[in-house]
Protein backbone atom coordinates (compact mmCIF):
# COMPACT_ATOMS: atom_id res chain seq x y z
CA UNK A 1 0.00 0.00 0.00
CA UNK A 2 1.28 3.46 -0.93
CA UNK A 3 2.06 5.68 2.07
CA UNK A 4 1.36 9.40 1.68
CA UNK A 5 2.33 11.93 4.30
CA UNK A 6 -0.46 14.33 5.24
CA UNK A 7 -0.36 17.43 7.39
CA UNK A 8 -3.28 19.13 9.09
CA UNK A 9 -2.84 22.87 8.57
CA UNK A 10 -5.88 23.66 10.68
CA UNK A 11 -7.10 21.89 13.82
CA UNK A 12 -10.60 21.77 12.26
CA UNK A 13 -9.35 19.83 9.22
CA UNK A 14 -10.76 16.38 8.57
CA UNK A 15 -8.62 13.74 6.87
CA UNK A 16 -9.66 12.37 3.44
CA UNK A 17 -11.77 9.25 3.72
CA UNK A 18 -12.69 6.36 1.43
CA UNK A 19 -16.43 5.79 1.83
CA UNK A 20 -16.55 2.19 0.57
CA UNK A 21 -14.08 -0.68 0.49
CA UNK A 22 -13.25 -0.45 -3.22
CA UNK A 23 -13.75 3.28 -3.84
CA UNK A 24 -10.99 4.88 -5.91
CA UNK A 25 -11.60 8.37 -4.54
CA UNK A 26 -11.03 9.73 -1.05
CA UNK A 27 -13.63 12.29 -0.04
CA UNK A 28 -12.25 15.73 0.77
CA UNK A 29 -13.95 17.86 3.42
CA UNK A 30 -14.30 21.61 3.68
CA UNK A 31 -12.38 23.22 6.52
CA UNK A 32 -14.46 26.23 7.49
CA UNK A 33 -15.78 27.48 10.82
CA UNK A 34 -18.40 29.70 9.14
CA UNK A 35 -20.80 28.73 6.37
CA UNK A 36 -19.68 29.42 2.82
CA UNK A 37 -22.51 30.39 0.47
CA UNK A 38 -21.98 29.48 -3.19
CA UNK A 39 -24.48 31.61 -5.10
CA UNK A 40 -25.90 30.50 -8.43
CA UNK A 41 -23.27 31.08 -11.13
CA UNK A 42 -20.58 31.79 -8.56
CA UNK A 43 -17.09 30.31 -8.13
CA UNK A 44 -15.55 29.84 -4.67
CA UNK A 45 -12.21 28.51 -3.47
CA UNK A 46 -12.88 26.14 -0.58
CA UNK A 47 -10.11 25.23 1.88
CA UNK A 48 -9.58 21.67 3.10
CA UNK A 49 -7.04 22.47 5.82
CA UNK A 50 -4.68 19.71 4.64
CA UNK A 51 -1.47 19.40 2.65
CA UNK A 52 0.12 16.20 1.32
CA UNK A 53 3.52 14.98 0.23
CA UNK A 54 3.22 12.74 -2.83
CA UNK A 55 6.12 10.59 -4.00
CA UNK A 56 7.69 11.41 -7.38
CA UNK A 57 5.73 9.77 -10.22
CA UNK A 58 2.34 10.37 -8.57
CA UNK A 59 -0.34 13.05 -8.75
CA UNK A 60 -3.55 13.65 -6.83
CA UNK A 61 -6.55 14.34 -9.07
CA UNK A 62 -9.28 16.45 -7.50
CA UNK A 63 -12.63 15.45 -8.97
CA UNK A 64 -16.28 16.38 -8.45
CA UNK A 65 -18.59 14.32 -6.28
CA UNK A 66 -21.47 12.88 -8.29
CA UNK A 67 -23.93 13.44 -5.42
CA UNK A 68 -23.22 17.18 -5.34
CA UNK A 69 -23.50 17.35 -9.12
CA UNK A 70 -26.88 15.62 -9.44
CA UNK A 71 -28.51 16.95 -6.27
CA UNK A 72 -27.15 20.52 -6.16
CA UNK A 73 -25.48 21.17 -9.57
CA UNK A 74 -22.13 21.78 -7.84
CA UNK A 75 -19.00 20.95 -9.83
CA UNK A 76 -15.30 21.66 -9.96
CA UNK A 77 -14.38 24.37 -12.41
CA UNK A 78 -10.97 22.95 -13.42
CA UNK A 79 -11.96 19.31 -13.22
CA UNK A 80 -9.92 17.36 -12.64
CA UNK A 81 -7.58 19.57 -10.68
CA UNK A 82 -4.04 18.26 -10.30
CA UNK A 83 -1.89 18.25 -7.18
CA UNK A 84 1.71 17.70 -8.28
CA UNK A 85 4.26 15.68 -6.32
CA UNK A 86 6.28 18.81 -5.49
CA UNK A 87 3.34 20.90 -4.18
CA UNK A 88 3.25 21.29 -0.39
CA UNK A 89 0.57 23.94 0.05
CA UNK A 90 -3.00 23.57 1.22
CA UNK A 91 -5.33 21.63 -1.03
CA UNK A 92 -8.17 23.95 -2.02
CA UNK A 93 -11.08 23.12 -4.30
CA UNK A 94 -12.53 25.47 -6.95
CA UNK A 95 -16.29 24.86 -6.75
CA UNK A 96 -18.81 26.26 -9.23
CA UNK A 97 -22.55 26.47 -8.75
CA UNK A 98 -24.15 25.51 -12.08
CA UNK A 99 -27.61 25.48 -10.48
CA UNK A 100 -30.29 28.07 -9.86
CA UNK A 101 -30.21 27.92 -6.05
CA UNK A 102 -27.54 28.96 -3.57
CA UNK A 103 -25.54 26.13 -2.01
CA UNK A 104 -24.39 26.22 1.61
CA UNK A 105 -21.09 24.64 2.61
CA UNK A 106 -21.13 23.91 6.34
CA UNK A 107 -18.10 22.74 8.31
CA UNK A 108 -16.88 19.32 7.13
CA UNK A 109 -19.02 19.22 3.97
CA UNK A 110 -17.77 16.57 1.53
CA UNK A 111 -16.82 18.85 -1.37
CA UNK A 112 -14.73 16.71 -3.74
CA UNK A 113 -12.90 13.45 -4.11
CA UNK A 114 -9.18 12.87 -4.49
CA UNK A 115 -7.78 10.04 -6.62
CA UNK A 116 -4.07 9.23 -6.38
CA UNK A 117 -2.65 8.28 -9.79
CA UNK A 118 0.71 7.15 -11.06
CA UNK A 119 2.07 8.93 -14.12
CA UNK A 120 5.06 8.63 -16.41
CA UNK A 121 7.69 11.22 -17.21
CA UNK A 122 8.28 11.48 -20.94
CA UNK A 123 10.79 12.83 -23.42
CA UNK A 124 9.15 14.36 -26.48
CA UNK A 125 10.95 13.41 -29.69
CA UNK A 126 10.50 15.63 -32.74
CA UNK A 127 9.64 13.72 -35.90
CA UNK A 128 8.46 14.51 -39.42
CA UNK A 129 6.18 11.45 -39.61
CA UNK A 130 3.73 9.85 -37.16
CA UNK A 131 2.50 6.26 -37.41
CA UNK A 132 -0.82 5.77 -39.25
CA UNK A 133 -4.10 4.84 -37.54
CA UNK A 134 -7.66 4.21 -38.75
CA UNK A 135 -8.79 7.46 -37.16
CA UNK A 136 -5.95 9.56 -38.49
CA UNK A 137 -6.55 13.25 -37.84
CA UNK A 138 -10.33 12.91 -37.25
CA UNK A 139 -11.18 15.44 -34.55
CA UNK A 140 -13.84 16.12 -31.95
CA UNK A 141 -16.89 13.90 -32.35
CA UNK A 142 -15.32 12.11 -35.32
CA UNK A 143 -16.29 8.49 -35.87
CA UNK A 144 -16.26 6.32 -38.95
CA UNK A 145 -19.22 4.19 -37.85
Amino acid sequence: MLKIQIKKLNSLAKLPKCMTEHAAGYDLYSCNDEEIIVKSGEVVLVPTGIAISLPAGYEAQIRPRSGLAIKHQIGILNSPGTIDADYRGEIKVILFNFGKSDFVISAHTRIAQMVISRHESVDFVITDQLDETDRGSGGFGHTKH
